[in-house]
């Protein structure tokens, strides 16, 4: 079984060696700091595991084997931000834990696991305190030598972890207190990373996006790989069911699917439509859950907004029900399909389209000049899906109109979004005005869709032998929901249209 704890810390180093004879000052009446506990020195014998071209560690990941200590077992490190990591533990084994093995695998993928480079450490270990006697942060000072195959490197480290609900301005007093006694933060975000760098070769880093030559394809495919690089970090997060990590991860992948219909005189569809096709099978099963969680929030929010008077029947736990038996092996199927073969071939088919784009003769042009033709023939699509809806009568027709035009609305707002790195404030005010006509659409589509799940419940309900009252009434509500938002529809669509929003754009 995995146990997961945050860890903010930060890692210190003495900026002169003859420093570290000295050991760390005494940080007693430090901020909160009252005293200072020794809780004596422990050994540890670390393992570190990465691919041969070390892909956990170009993207600030850290899985190891680790003897000796409290915590002797499997650890792998999840980079949160800077200084602040997830990490997860498990008990000691032989091979790599299926579990950990699973959250690495969008990295990792088909290629294997092997030991690249051992950190032995003696580390003295404090308990800084406060006045009530409360644990504040762990003080470690390490003697640490690193040894990868015959090369062999060796430094002292001082690391201060904070303990659970501590304020992080707690690090900024040690700091400062440490700078006076000569340390300073360490160069290197990590024992592993130190280890690599003083043995031979340096972990390599994830290029950032750029657009490079300021073209029109150098922006797109920064743009692309932005998104790719999103997949491959959030996997993990899903797996692990952290909250909204699903909708980000539908988000990149629609981004992208967005990107190639929208620029597609800059990358040939023959190549990115099949791609797309994945990314769109990807967010559909990711989806079932992360739909059913949405619209469970919805209709409890809605319930609550009852008086109490109105909730006739068991209503919350017909609601608990319904819920449960549509959400039964949603997750597992999720989880399946992160683990299939079909999603890894995915992953490295957006790993090949980037290392060698089919770029078509566009291009090869000027990002001011090409990119804005096609963001504007984005917002022509959604200005035509948006009439058409508009002239229809209220009714399921124009309902199925109201959801095409959110769908033209989300593609012309990713494509101004993708746009703003080149073209700045025109494209960034665009986007913003068609996630407003998302936003509403959206929320008109999400009440036609509230309405057919309260119908079902309701027929559920009666049929057994339940009031069908209380789910008539939030039927009603979302009716008038739906048809408020169509009545400001005009309003909104006036303001967003008009000319000089997109002046600079050409």
């Amino acid at each position: 079984m995995a146990d997961t704890k945050r860890e903010i810390e930060r890692k210190f180093e003495f900026s002169k060696a003859k420093l570290s004879r000295r050991g760390v000052p005494d940080l007693t009446g430090t901020a909160a700091i009252a005293a200072v506990s020794d809780q004596g020195t422990v050994d540890l014998d670390a393992v570190y595991y990465d691919t041969p071209d070390q892909r956990l560690a170009a993207d600030g990941l850290t899985l190891r084997r680790r003897t000796g200590g409290a915590d002797a077992g499997w650890h792998l490190k999840l980079p949160v931000s800077p200084g602040v990591r997830d990490e997860i533990a498990t008990a000691l084994s032989d091979t790599v834990p299926p579990s950990l093995a699973a959250l690495v695998r969008s990295r990792v993928r088909g290629t294997g696991l092997e030991p690249q480079v051992r950190l032995i450490s003696s580390r003295r270990v404090s308990h800084l305190l406060d006045a009530e006697g409360a644990l504040l942060a762990e003080l470690s000072t390490d003697a640490v030598r690193a040894e990868r195959g015959e090369s062999t490197a060796a430094w002292t480290e001082v690391e201060v972890e904070l303990a659970d609900g501590v304020d992080p301005g707690l690090l900024e007093a040690v700091e400062k207190t440490f700078r006076k006694a000569g340390l300073r933060v360490s160069d290197a975000p990590s024992k592993l990373a130190r280890a690599l760098a003083e043995t031979g070769t340096a972990p390599p880093t994830r290029p950032a996006p750029d657009p490079g030559d300021g073209t029109a394809g150098a922006y797109v495919l920064a743009y692309l790989r932005e998104q790719r690089d999103a997949l491959v970090a959030l996997d993990p997060a899903v797996r692990r069911g952290l909250p909204d990590s699903v909708h980000q991860m539908r988000v990149a992948g629609r981004r992208m699917r967005s990107a190639f219909k929208t620029y597609r005189k800059v990358l040939d569809r023959a190549v990115t439509d099949p791609i797309g096709e994945e990314l769109r099978l990807l967010a559909a099963e990711l989806g079932v859950d992360r739909d059913q969680e949405v619209l469970l929030e919805r209709i409890q929010t809605r319930l609550g907004e009852l008086p109490r008077t109105l909730l006739l029947g068991p209503v919350r736990s017909r609601l608990r029900t319904w819920n449960t038996t549509r959400r039964s092996g949603s997750r597992r199927r999720a989880l399946a399909v992160l683990d299939s073969a079909r999603h890894l071939a995915l992953l490295d088919s957006l790993d090949a389209l980037l290392a060698n784009p089919p770029l078509l003769d566009a291009a090869a042009g000027p990002a001011e000049s090409v990119l804005p033709k096609a963001v504007l023939r984005d917002y022509e699509r959604l200005a035509g899906r948006v009439d058409d809806a508009l002239r229809l009568a209220p009714g399921g027709e124009r309902d199925v109109a109201l959801h095409e035009a959110r769908k033209a609305a989300k593609r012309a707002r990713y494509a101004a979004e993708a746009a703003v790195p080149a073209l700045g404030k025109p494209a960034k005010r665009l986007a913003k005005a068609m996630k407003s006509v998302q936003t509403l659409l959206g929320d008109h589509q999400d009440s036609v869709v509230a309405r057919e799940a309260l119908r079902g419940l309701a027929v559920q309900a009666a049929g057994a032998g339940e009031s069908a009252f209380t789910w008539g009434v939030l039927y009603a509500r979302e009716e008038a929901l739906a048809e408020r938002r169509e009545r400001e529809l005009p309003a909104i669509w006036a303001e967003v249209s008009a000319p000089g929003l997109r002046t600079g754009l050409g």
